[in-house]
C-alpha cells in the first residue's frame, strides 16, 4: 500500500505542481541535460528505455528520455561491444507526457523510495498497468528524484521489455545518478534569486507592470502599482481568469497577439474601473514579448499600463521601460532556466502586491 491517503496525495500533488512551476519544469518540453542523464541511466543499467520524469498533480512529463536505435550498430556496452534490444513492442514515437495513472513512476513518488520490479507479472498490483499492456514493459527500476529542499519532483527510471534482475549495484548507481541533478535544481533556484534582486529595481515604478508566462499567461511578477490598480491575486494564477476586468477590455487579447507573433502590441485606450479610483480610468497597455535569453523562444509577455485619463496618449515611456526591462531579463545570466519569483519560500503568499 502507498503510505499516503487520497487527501495527502492530493495535497502533495498540488505542492509538487507549484514547485515544478517555480522551477519551470511543469511541462513536457525536452531538455538536453535531462536527455543526457537518461542516456547515462540506460548505459549504467543496459536498459532499452530510460526517462527523467517530472510528475505534477495531473500528469507525467518526460523532459529527459533515452531510446536506443533499433540497429545493433547504434550502441555499445562499456567494453565497446554492441547491445541489441528488441524494441518491437515500443511505439514508433514515444510521447513526452502521460496520464497520472500510467506506469509505475507515480508509485515511486507516492511511497518515496526506490521501486525495483524484476518481473512485473510477479506483482498482481502492477501487471495490469497500461505500461505493460501498451508498451510490453516487463521490468522496471525507478528512483525518486529529489531537489535540494528534499521535495520529490518525479523519478529517474529505466525499463526493459523482458524480466531481469536489477541487482544491488545498479540500484545504487541509479540512486547516485539521481543525486547529480541536485546541482541543477539548486542552480535554478539561484537564478530565481538573482532575478528577484533585479526586479526590486523596478518594483516602485509609477505605473502597473506584470510579467506572465506561456499562452495561459500565468502571473509571474507584478509591481505594487499593478496590485493597487487591478487587484491582488495569487502567485501563478492564470491571468485571464483572475484579472477578468482586464480581459473584458481586450488586454489579454493583445497579450495573445504579442505572445503568438513576437511583436509588441499596444492597446491604445481601454477604460477600466481600477481599485484605486472611484471613477473609470483610461489606460494604454503595452504588451511586449520576452525571452529568458536572447536566443530562446518567446516565454511570456511583459505588460505595462499607463493611466492616460488626464493626459494625452503616448506609449513612448512604457515602450522604453518594457525594452529596458526585457533586455535586463534576457541578459541576466547565460543559460537562464527559470522565471523570477515574487517572494522567498512562502507558497501561499499573495503574488500581485
Amino acid at each position: 500500500m502507498d503510505p499516503q491517503t487520497p487527501d495527502q496525495a492530493r495535497q502533495s500533488g498540488e505542492r509538487r505542481t507549484r514547485r515544478l512551476q517555480k522551477l519551470r519544469l511543469n511541462g513536457p518540453d525536452p531538455e538536453p541535460e535531462f536527455d543526457r542523464i537518461a542516456g547515462i541511466a540506460a548505459s549504467l543499467t543496459q536498459a532499452p528505455l530510460a526517462m527523467v520524469n517530472f510528475i505534477n498533480a495531473d500528469q507525467q512529463m518526460f523532459r529527459g528520455m533515452y531510446v536506443p536505435p533499433s540497429s545493433p550498430d547504434g550502441d555499445g556496452d562499456g567494453d565497446g561491444r554492441p547491445i541489441s534490444f528488441d524494441l518491437s513492442d515500443l511505439p514508433a514515437e514515444i510521447p513526452r507526457e502521460a496520464p497520472i495513472n500510467y506506469g509505475f513512476c507515480p508509485h515511486v513518488v507516492a511511497q518515496g523510495s526506490q521501486l525495483a520490479l524484476d518481473d512485473v507479472f510477479a506483482y498482481p498490483r502492477f501487471k495490469g498497468n497500461p505500461l505493460v499492456n501498451e508498451m510490453g514493459v516487463r521490468a522496471y527500476l525507478g528512483t525518486p528524484l529529489r531537489d535540494h529542499t528534499g521535495m520529490i519532483l518525479g523519478t529517474l527510471c529505466v525499463a526493459d521489455m523482458k524480466p531481469r534482475q536489477w541487482g544491488t549495484a545498479r540500484k545504487e548507481s541509479m540512486q547516485q545518478l539521481a543525486e547529480t541533478l541536485l546541482s541543477e535544481f539548486r542552480l535554478r533556484d539561484s537564478l530565481l534569486a538573482q532575478q528577484q534582486e533585479m526586479f526590486a529595481i523596478f518594483d516602485r515604478a509609477p505605473f502597473p507592470i506584470m510579467l506572465t508566462e506561456g499562452p495561459e499567461h500565468l502571473l509571474r511578477y507584478a509591481n505594487a502599482k499593478q496590485g493597487t490598480a487591478f487587484g491582488r491575486v495569487r502567485q501563478l494564477s492564470p491571468g485571464r481568469q483572475v484579472l477578468s476586468a482586464l480581459d473584458a477590455v481586450g488586454v489579454f487579447n493583445a497579450m495573445d497577439h504579442a505572445y503568438r507573433t513576437g511583436q509588441t502590441m499596444t492597446l491604445p485606450e481601454a477604460q477600466v474601473t481600477s481599485f484605486d479610483s472611484l471613477m473609470p480610468q483610461v489606460f494604454t497597455f503595452t504588451c511586449t514579448p520576452v525571452r529568458l535569453s536572447p536566443s530562446a523562444p518567446i516565454s511570456g509577455v511583459l505588460t505595462v499600463a499607463m493611466n492616460i485619463t488626464d493626459q494625452p496618449s503616448s506609449d513612448t515611456e512604457p515602450r522604453q521601460f518594457a525594452q529596458d526591462f526585457k533586455h535586463q531579463l534576457e541578459n541576466l545570466s547565460p543559460g537562464n532556466t527559470g522565471w523570477p519569483q515574487p517572494g522567498q519560500g512562502d507558497e501561499s503568499s499573495v503574488f500581485l502586491r
